[in-house]
């Protein structure tokens, strides 16, 4: 069990509500849907599904490489990034590695396929909207040799600005330790990105998703970028064909169409307003976000995330991220009738 949201399959059993009506807040997934013109290149290409796929992506990470401005040998895509998470703990062995809480839980459970690995966790407080305290932060990195960051984080939709994440990426050069930096929700905020200054830095490593912005999560697509030093030795350990000829060209398509990226962030821009209006009038605590979810703290999550499932809306429960007790659960930003629906149902339901 992963314990992740976004798991409707396993809710159509259980409830028995056909999948196509169940409605997700629990993935935090562009609610625009699919590109048209990924829906395209899709149909194009499955008279191409008998031959293999580029065994490492090469025209995708070609591809990224303008769009990102960035030498494309830099880049390694992978099997959505966490792929890629799994792939820079197995290739650079980390022997002790800091971990904020809460955060995305595959860190963890990637460095525990090492025995050899020690974790050291770092807590971040409610009490500060869970923000990264910069000064104890890279004091707590002493003595490691790799730390993760989700920028902006998940579950908490907090963000470390582009200038924070410098001074930290420069306290783990000058300290030995790998900056791991996931910037799976980056997109939301592009300004922030750190891909333009991998090359800067021998330890700093910046892994990004197109599964979440352009609502491609059953395609799974995600790449790293690299310093030049670490390139092959991260090639080395990689499978290759763990992406698919749909996923390559679905990519390709995806970053291409910068009308879907307007309108992007028009809905969700206008999505985050109105959850946010509609949260304040029902009372209920919530965490300022730079990303296209909120975490909520309500005295019965519990209660709430099994009465909305038995409706077919699922809703994330945070209880297993390590720093959350449960009363906590996420909620992604939707269509404006979803986001309406949800704030109906929490009305009635929850005791903040």
């Amino acid at each position: 069990m992963t314990g992740h949201g976004g798991n409707i399959y396993a809710a159509s059993r259980t409830t028995g509500i056909p999948e196509d009506r169940i409605l997700d807040f629990s993935a935090s997934i562009n609610p625009l849907g699919v590109p048209e013109t990924v829906s395209e290149v899709i149909r194009k290409n499955i008279r191409n599904l008998p031959n293999y796929p580029e065994p490492f992506a090469e025209q995708l990470s070609a591809h990224l490489g303008k769009h990102l401005l960035i030498d494309p040998q830099s880049i390694i895509c992978g099997n959505g990034s966490t792929e890629l998470i799994y792939l820079v703990v197995r290739a650079l062995t980390p022997r002790k590695v800091l971990i904020p809480a809460p955060t995305f839980t595959e860190y963890e459970r990637a460095c525990k396929t090492r025995r050899e690995t020690s974790l050291f966790q770092y807590d971040l407080s409610p009490e500060n909207s869970f923000d990264i305290h910069l000064d104890t932060f890279i004091a707590a990195m002493h003595g490691c040799d790799m730390t993760f960051l989700c920028n902006p984080n998940n579950p908490t939709g907090r963000l470390l600005t582009r200038e924070q994440v410098i001074k930290i990426a420069q306290a783990a050069q000058q300290s030995q330790c790998y900056l791991i930096l996931d910037e799976a929700f980056i997109d939301f905020v592009p300004e922030h990105s750190m891909v333009s200054e991998v090359e800067k830095y021998s330890h700093l490593i910046v892994l990004r998703s197109l599964t979440k912005f352009y609502a491609l999560s059953g395609l799974r697509i995600g790449y790293g970028v690299f310093p030049a030093a670490l390139v092959e030795r991260l090639r080395s350990h990689k499978e290759p064909w763990t992406i698919n000829t749909l996923a390559q060209r679905g990519g390709m398509a995806a970053i291409d169409n910068k009308a879907y990226e307007k309108e992007t962030f028009e809905v969700i821009t206008q999505g985050k307003l109105f959850l946010e209006k509609g949260l304040d009038e029902l009372k209920i605590q919530y965490v300022p976000s730079y990303a296209n979810y909120y975490l909520l703290r309500l005295a019965n999550a519990r209660e709430v995330v099994v009465s909305l499932r038995n409706k077919g809306i699922l809703v994330r429960d945070c209880s297993n991220f390590p720093g959350l007790d449960g009363s906590y659960i996420r909620v992604a930003v939707k269509s404006p009738e979803h986001n309406a629906l949800l704030l109906k149902e929490l009305s009635g339901l929850c005791r903040g």
